[in-house]
């Protein structure tokens, strides 16, 4: 039994959920998100909750059940709250500048590093090193965030390049003969 299956997802305030032809739609006052429904799992909504079950007692299904439980409690934290990634830039001279929808990166290459933002998602950009992320939709946003990351990972030695706010860097010692 999935313990994170059997608990229903509760519905805040100006929340609605739609569930029809194997598709659940959520809409709240941030916006509107859908996701379709695998056939393995049963999604019915209940007084104020969605309740998720699965069809029969397969691996494959009680493996769903949890699954899509989590999907639909991040739709609905979503669509009531929104997400946000807050990412750290590290190093001389390396600096993010907000221009509309798109990121300008300065990070150590001869050439700027110019990222448009995917639609739902907006950016904002604090004192030239610290890039705040946030929508509606959390796989989005994480996606956004990792492909942000990629441009310049952190390295281990100087912690230069770009991390999440809560990520700590391993660091190693350098050289042995350098004092």
């Amino acid at each position: 039994m999935s313990r994170v299956g059997k608990k229903p997802v509760d519905l805040p305030n100006g929340v609605q959920v739609t569930i029809e032809d194997g598709k659940i739609e959520v809409k709240g006052p941030k916006g509107t998100l859908s996701r379709e429904l695998h056939p393995l799992v049963k999604v019915e909504q209940q007084d104020g909750k969605v309740v998720i079950s699965p069809i029969d007692e397969s691996l494959k299904a009680r493996g769903l059940w949890g699954l899509f439980r989590s999907l639909i409690a991040n739709m609905v934290q979503g669509v009531s709250g929104g997400f946000t990634k807050v990412l750290e830039i590290n190093g001389v001279g390396y600096r993010a500048e907000a221009a509309g929808s798109t990121l300008k990166l300065a990070l150590g290459f001869s050439h700027p590093v110019e990222f448009a933002l995917p639609e739902g998602i907006s950016g904002s950009v604090e004192k030239n090193t610290i890039i705040t992320l946030s929508g509606i939709d959390k796989e989005l946003l994480g996606q956004t965030a990792a492909t942000i990351r990629a441009f310049r990972p952190p390295e281990p030695y100087k912690g230069k390049g770009i991390k999440y706010a809560e990520e700590t860097i391993r660091r190693k010692v350098g050289k042995a003969g350098v004092k």
